[in-house]
């Protein structure tokens, strides 16, 4: 999922002139790939014994993304100007969530920002695995429903309309099931583009209210809906935020801020709630494992293994194997899924493509029969 972004604010465009600004316009644009190569190559020129401002220059140089190389640019000019680093990354917020720039604030503190960036990688990649999880999970599924849906109008608007003039004789005989295909075949054909037009049209407005709002917030209260996917969006945010924490943790940050850096992955008003909560018991000082305890949304064993974790000083290394254990049952419960659901995709395409076929062929056979 490449997260397209500005390079420069709207007050950096306005000092530029307008061939620039046009120019612009048509730079590639900065891509979470590229977020990717910058950690890479800091991680690996830091460990070489570079400093972070050569490091920055040689990144800078070596990025074929003229808009991404202006960015890092800018970044070194902070750094150079005495900016601490994180503080610098904070400025593009869009690049570089909470959870990056508070890892890199630690790392600063605690001297081992290459020993963090690769951990930064580490987490990045997992993330990657699980999307591409998902995506071969659903992908097939939704290609037969498209192909299925192209089939289906394929027939309507080219096949029924060439055999309307022969089931004219036998109109009052003809099967429901091709009567009302006929009557789809004739709006289709008549009224089709402006079908399409209207589903453009919708389309785009739908799309342009998910841009406005926050449309995984919608896709997930939706999907919750469903009993199939509520469980497995629920483990799916457990997975991000025990990986968050981990990392966090792990890398000198206090368990607020680390709870505040696991915002940047709950899209899910649910979750989001459940952060809030695990930052006011932790205030309070009632701990982490009470406010996993109290909510719905996190499985017993993850519960149990957070609270021994708490008691033993061990939260760092079990929520890394909580993330590891719910992300490999994630993965056989989407392949378990995907077993099921391809067979029936198949079956209901059949059936589909099957009943109109029959919507056609019986007719026929009434028509030679009045002929012979």
């Amino acid at each position: 999922m490449a997260l397209e972004i500005s390079s420069v604010d709207q007050d950096q465009a306005s000092g530029l002139s307008l061939l620039e600004q046009v120019q612009m316009q048509f730079e590639p644009k900065i891509s979470a790939a590229d977020r990717k190569f910058f950690t890479e190559q800091l991680a690996l020129l830091l460990e070489t014994g570079n400093s972070l401002v050569d490091s920055l220059i040689l990144i800078g140089e070596q990025s074929t993304n003229t808009a991404f190389s202006r960015l890092i640019d800018e970044i070194r000019e902070h750094v150079e100007e005495g900016m601490a680093f994180s503080t610098a990354l904070a400025t593009h917020p869009e690049l570089f969530p909470t959870t990056y720039v508070t890892l890199i604030k630690a790392s600063e503190d605690g001297g081992y920002m290459d020993r963090v960036l690769n951990h930064i990688m580490s987490m990045d990649e997992k993330r990657e695995e699980l999307q591409a999880t998902l995506m071969s999970a659903f992908t097939y599924p939704i290609f037969l429903g498209l192909f299925t849906s192209g089939v289906v109008i394929f027939i309507l608007a080219y096949v029924f309309p060439k055999f309307a003039v022969m089931f004219e004789s036998i109109k009052d005989d003809l099967p429901p099931l091709t009567v009302v295909l006929m009557a789809l075949s004739e709006i289709t054909t008549e009224y089709g583009w402006m079908i399409f037009a209207g589903v453009c049209v919708a389309g785009l407005f739908l799309w342009t209210r998910f841009r406005q709002m926050d449309g995984q917030q919608i896709v997930n209260n939706l999907l919750t809906g469903i009993p199939l996917f509520r469980r497995l969006i629920y483990q799916i945010y457990l997975i991000q935020v025990m990986r968050v924490l981990s990392l966090s943790l792990e890398n000198g940050v206090n368990l607020l801020d680390a709870l505040t850096a696991c915002k940047d992955v709950v899209r899910f008003s649910k979750y989001a709630e459940l952060i809030e909560s695990l930052r006011k018991h932790v205030t309070e000082g009632r701990g982490l494992s009470i406010g996993f305890s109290e909510s719905r949304y996190v499985p017993a064993l993850a519960q149990q293994m957070i609270q021994i974790a708490e008691e033993a000083g061990r939260l760092p290394l079990v929520t890394g194997r909580i993330a590891d254990y719910y992300q490999r049952e994630l993965e056989r419960r989407l392949n378990a899924l995907s077993k099921i659901v391809e067979p029936l995709m198949l079956l209901v395409m059949g059936v589909v493509v099957g009943l109109i076929v029959s919507a056609l062929i019986l007719p026929i056979f009434k028509v030679s029969g009045s002929v012979h």
